[in-house]
């Protein structure tokens, strides 16, 4: 079966497959390094994010120059705006993603916000979050992904330890600034009249359709830990 016979959550599930593959071998280099040929372990989780952060911004740009630009022009400030905070989390993930288990933290919250929000809303559906912005995302959605994040976060609390109630304010904090990292992108795609930034992701989008939870989270944890 071909890629374009597929069902979109079939797309999705396998392109999360593959993704979750490349986390696993970049924890693998973080931890062992590549033993046959004598590589030291290395931080790989922060160069796997810094990679992925400069796709986001490659796509971004490439968006932008697709456009008309009398699009572009109408739209000068929001899209500068969106330009500086794409900066700012490259600047950001190089000191969050050297702290791996912050970084998987983090990432068990944001998946399981995702999740939670595209499953909740698929199932629930109601009023709509914000139409104007996103037609698809509700509060239906909005409401799940809080619960199935905080979830995470406890599970990541019963795996490393800490604080339950850090675990829970966590959950709740970087699961809300996921999904409006995610409607901030949707405004952007919106202003630039685009369906999604790129193709590479069959079933997600491009990669910044698939890690813009991360545009205001990586920068405020930056912040905390600076």
């Amino acid at each position: 079966m071909k890629l374009s016979e597929m069902s979109n959550t079939a797309l999705r599930v396998i392109t999360a497959t593959v993704m979750l593959a490349i986390v696993c071998v970049a924890v693998s280099l973080e931890k062992y390094g590549i033993p046959l040929l004598s590589v030291a372990p290395f931080h790989a989780i922060r160069w796997l994010g810094i990679f992925v952060v400069m796709g986001c911004i490659y796509e971004l740009v490439k968006s932008i120059k697709n456009t008309p630009s009398e699009i572009v022009q109408k739209n000068v400030l929001p899209v500068s705006v969106f330009v500086c905070l794409l900066v700012l989390m490259l600047i950001s993930v190089y000191s969050v993603a050297g702290r791996p288990l912050l970084m998987l933290w983090l990432l068990m919250i944001i998946v399981g916000a995702d999740v939670g929000g595209w499953l909740f809303g698929s199932i629930f559906g109601g009023d709509k979050l914000w139409e104007k912005i996103s037609a698809h995302k509700t509060w239906a959605g909005q409401i799940g992904g809080i619960i199935c994040g905080t979830l995470m976060s406890l599970l990541y609390y019963k795996l490393f330890g800490g604080f339950v109630q850090n675990a829970i304010f966590i959950g709740i904090s970087i699961s809300l600034l996921s999904q409006y990292g995610d409607l901030t992108a949707s405004f952007i795609k919106r202003k630039l009249e685009i369906k999604d930034f790129g193709t590479l992701l069959p079933g997600h989008g491009g990669i910044l359709d698939r890690f813009d939870g991360w545009i205001y989270v990586l920068p405020l944890i930056w912040f905390i830990i600076k």
